[in-house]
């Protein structure tokens, strides 16, 4: 009995690897919803390779590694050195020889939903996720630089598994562990890559919670960068504890009406 349109459908888009005889006598079939599904497939088989592609050229760092003897591969990165409000965020990924994610890549191309749906991933199939946090009064202390450096090492020593190598986007760390520091690192690591939805989820989720006890500030919105309206805010209502007065937009604006 011949397949109607929604099963062929429902089979193509749950099956990427389809025989030969069964790929043929779908290509052969004339109805115009069978080929409009069929383009479908294609389509998404095609922007799967790409995908696959992508990860396996993002693998390399970790192969490398791997063949010269290193089993525990931390990938390094951090989000919030930008903005005026909020900590520092930094997380440590080791991942299974065998993990496999696709469309995994810097955390700032990819939508909210799929950040979301990849942090669930990523913590549920890592061997290991470490993260750090910096506050914005240490921050103001000791420099965003010095800060940041110090978050990525908090993320390193919550790792439950020590690792022996690091991969990290754009940093050196003080650490005995062998290294490498390599520019635009989460879209060039897979690890590193990871770390960045871990720490960018992990701060998102901070400052919209900071946002319930600051409504005034709209940090759900702009995540405490420095918008228009985040500035605005700040004029009509001044500064809160979590806002970097060492921050020359926050330093110039209220600093004498700090909310608590």
């Amino acid at each position: 009995m011949r397949k109607t349109i929604k099963e062929l459908e429902d089979f193509l888009r749950s099956n990427m690897n389809i025989d030969k005889d069964t790929l043929k006598a779908i290509i052969n079939d004339e109805r115009k919803g069978v080929q409009k599904a069929y383009s479908k497939w294609i389509a998404t088989k095609e922007k799967n390779q790409q995908l696959l592609c992508q990860f396996n050229e993002m693998s390399k760092y970790e192969i490398e590694l791997r063949n010269s003897g290193n089993t525990s591969i931390a990938g390094i990165d951090e989000v919030g050195r930008g903005p005026l409000a909020g900590p520092v965020v930094a997380a440590a990924v080791i991942l299974p020889e065998n993990f496999i994610l696709l469309g995994l890549t810097d955390s700032k191309k990819i939508s909210k939903k799929n950040r979301e749906d990849y942090f669930q991933v990523i913590k549920k199939e890592a061997l290991a996720v470490g993260i750090g946090i910096v506050s914005a009064d240490k921050i103001d202390q000791l420099n965003i630089y010095e800060a940041t450096k110090l978050a990525m090492q908090k993320a390193v020593s919550e790792l439950k598994i020590a690792p022996e190598h690091l991969l990290i986007d754009a940093m050196k760390l003080p650490v005995s562990i062998k290294q490498t520091s390599i520019i635009k690192g989460d879209s060039k690591s897979i690890s590193i890559a990871a770390s960045s939805i871990i720490a960018k989820v992990t701060r998102d989720r901070y400052m919209e919670q900071l946002a319930e006890k600051f409504p005034q500030y709209g940090f759900e919105k702009h995540m405490g960068y420095g918008t228009k309206e985040h500035l605005e805010a700040i004029d009509q209502h001044g500064v809160c504890h979590e806002h970097r007065k060492s921050f020359a937009p926050v330093r110039e604006r209220c600093l004498s009406n700090t909310l608590f």
